[in-house]
């Protein structure tokens, strides 16, 4: 039974975060939820994981990282989108010096600001269309939560070591303050938030809006492939920095990783270079793939393929840690491929808007 729950809760962990770049609010909160109570969970059928607050902090990185390529996919805002561009690599970046130096310090100075602004962004879209909104209402968002919401929960959380159901459980007071602090919460937005909010502009959407029509098919996204090279290129630096520092985070504690952190990094830079070599292969033999889920299987299947054959551009692991690297390698990279463009198509347009 307990092994049941821990791999029911895990998949739900790597599971849940393939839906926020179609479902961006209920797949984010839902990622939340299972985030705040998986330790509950494992509580409640009496064990405790060993290792798992270590996988617990990889595994936020992992569901994060989805939400910043579905942001790159979805919002339509980029001054937005670029202040979630600063805050995930932020975070990211502050999340591998905690796993390659564990002090706990290092999360409260990167804290996890994008999540928190993710969601308020969508939350925003949910009724009310998010393009007029100015760059300066999104600093300031950040700012907000930055200061008032995440310093205070990193610190209680990672400085503190203080987890809300140990101390629900523990201080009487707990539960009064909690049930207050909700209220308060609720009378704010009601009679101050509330009061003041623009006419909705539709009606409630919780489902991401189609990507342009001009990046809405793989024939076109070949083509814009072709058009800017996609090997040696910032679409590719961006693709090794992400998918490097993810795969580290993870090398810190799969057991059967032996590489050094620099030639992990190293080694998956390689096939991130190699997977955009590939993709530039096949976009000039317009050999394309409409559904996502099927591209990530068969790059998945031509990564093995290439590390069975080249297995010193491997990462230096056993074999199930290899093919979880190759996974995770194929699929950050799959999605960024489509998404990218997506991002890229309504930069220019902004650009020529701009111009004219």
């Amino acid at each position: 039974m307990e092994d049941a729950v821990f791999v029911a809760v895990v998949a739900g962990r790597f599971l849940l975060p393939l839906l926020i770049p179609f479902c961006p609010l209920p797949a984010i909160v839902a990622c939340l939820v299972l985030d705040a109570a998986d330790q509950t969970i494992f509580q409640a059928f009496g064990f405790d994981p060993p290792g798992y607050q270590n996988y617990d902090k990889a595994m936020d990185i992992f569901y994060l990282s989805i939400a910043y390529l579905a942001a790159m996919r979805n919002w339509d805002n980029l001054a937005a989108f670029a202040v979630a561009r600063f805050l995930f690599y932020y975070r990211l970046a502050g999340a591998f010096l905690f796993e390659v130096t564990h002090e706990r310090w290092v999360l409260l100075v990167f804290p996890n600001t994008f999540e928190y602004f993710f969601i308020a962004y969508e939350l925003w879209r949910t009724r009310w269309r998010t393009r007029p909104v100015a760059e300066r209402t999104w600093i300031l968002t950040a700012a907000f939560i930055w200061i008032f919401v995440k310093l205070p929960q990193e610190y209680w959380l990672h400085v503190a070591e203080l987890d809300v159901t140990d101390t629900l459980h523990d201080y009487w007071w707990a539960w009064p303050l909690l049930i207050f602090l909700l209220v308060l919460l609720a009378v704010i937005l009601w009679f101050g938030v509330r009061p003041r909010l623009p006419e909705s502009d539709h009606a409630l959407r919780l489902v991401a809006d189609p990507v342009p029509d001009a990046v809405d098919t793989g024939a076109k996204l070949a083509a814009i492939h072709l058009a800017g090279g996609w090997v040696l290129s910032w679409m590719t630096l961006e693709k090794v920095v992400l998918v490097g520092l993810v795969s580290v985070i993870y090398g810190q504690f799969l057991p059967g990783v032996t590489s050094s952190t620099p030639d992990l990094f190293v080694s998956i830079g390689v096939l991130v270079a190699l997977n955009a070599g590939i993709t530039l292969l096949f976009s000039r033999q317009r050999w394309t793939i409409e559904s996502a889920g099927l591209a990530v299987i068969v790059r998945i299947g031509l990564n093995v393929l290439l590390v069975a054959f080249v297995d010193q551009l491997g990462p230096n692991a056993d074999g199930w840690d290899t093919f979880f690297f190759l996974c995770l390698i194929s699929l950050i990279t799959t999605l960024h491929d489509r998404y990218q463009p997506v991002y890229a198509y309504r930069r220019s347009r902004e650009l020529d808007l701009r111009a004219a």
